[in-house]
């Protein structure tokens, strides 16, 4: 009887924690998404935002574009250290950066390219993070070994900003969609273990949302990866 009563509330705490995670990363996506829009396809406000009056490309942009990476990393560090009014200020800070620097894509890209690749990258994204939640082998491994792919893709990336390959931009895209439909199959499973752990309170709080900030990274890089295989620009 009892183990029924704790398996019970296990799967509780777990449900509860999940829909937190979800909640945090379906908003994210939203704030993300609908500024986006709104700036991207408005070419005189993307101008005065992102743009000198002799028509080169503004500090702003540049301070908007790389913000978001240092406010990742203070949420990171911050998870112990500030409340979750703070944590929660900053995660909307990032959201709003994030779609302000995802503009640039309805500028690069046509709306159907944009809409269909949304829609490929949920389909991943969900299909993995499925897998991800309900296996029974151990990706530990796996999700390291992704990791240091990762950072092999990120200086390959910013090379490739000085020498403007495109085929190398293509292959950095093409190994981006394995290892970010991979990562997000280790970071179900890493986030599943963890809501078995009998969070509560602020302390749960705190960990679903940076989980609903991993899996919005995730699936922003995968849905861009593919943008760039699939979309035509204009």
């Amino acid at each position: 009887m009892n183990d029924y009563k704790n398996n019970s509330y296990a799967a509780d705490t777990s449900r509860v924690f999940f829909r937190s995670v979800y909640t945090y990363m379906f908003g994210a996506l939203g704030i993300s998404g609908i500024l986006a829009y709104l700036v991207g396809t408005n070419l005189e406000y993307f101008s005065k935002l992102f743009m000198t009056a002799d028509g080169d490309i503004s500090f702003t942009f540049y301070a908007v574009i790389f913000s978001p990476f240092l406010i990742a990393i203070a949420i990171q560090w911050g998870v112990e250290k500030f409340s979750i009014g703070v944590l929660t200020l900053l995660f909307v800070a990032y959201s709003v950066l994030m779609g302000l620097s995802l503009s640039t894509i309805f500028i690069a890209y046509e709306m159907g390219d944009i809409i269909r690749t949304f829609f490929v990258s949920a389909g991943a994204f969900g299909g993995m993070a499925f897998l991800g939640y309900t296996t029974k082998i151990d990706l530990t491994k796996f999700g390291s070994l992704l990791y240091m792919v990762l950072i092999g893709m990120i200086i390959a990336s910013v090379v490739n900003m000085f020498i403007h390959s495109g085929e190398m931009d293509f292959i950095i895209s093409c190994i981006g969609v394995f290892v970010f439909t991979g990562l997000t199959a280790y970071q179900m499973q890493q986030l599943k273990v963890l809501s078995q752990q009998g969070l509560s309170g602020e302390q749960m709080q705190k960990l679903s949302l940076i989980g609903g900030l991993q899996l919005y990274i995730l699936f922003i890089n995968l849905f861009l990866s593919l943008l760039r295989i699939l979309g035509g620009r204009d």
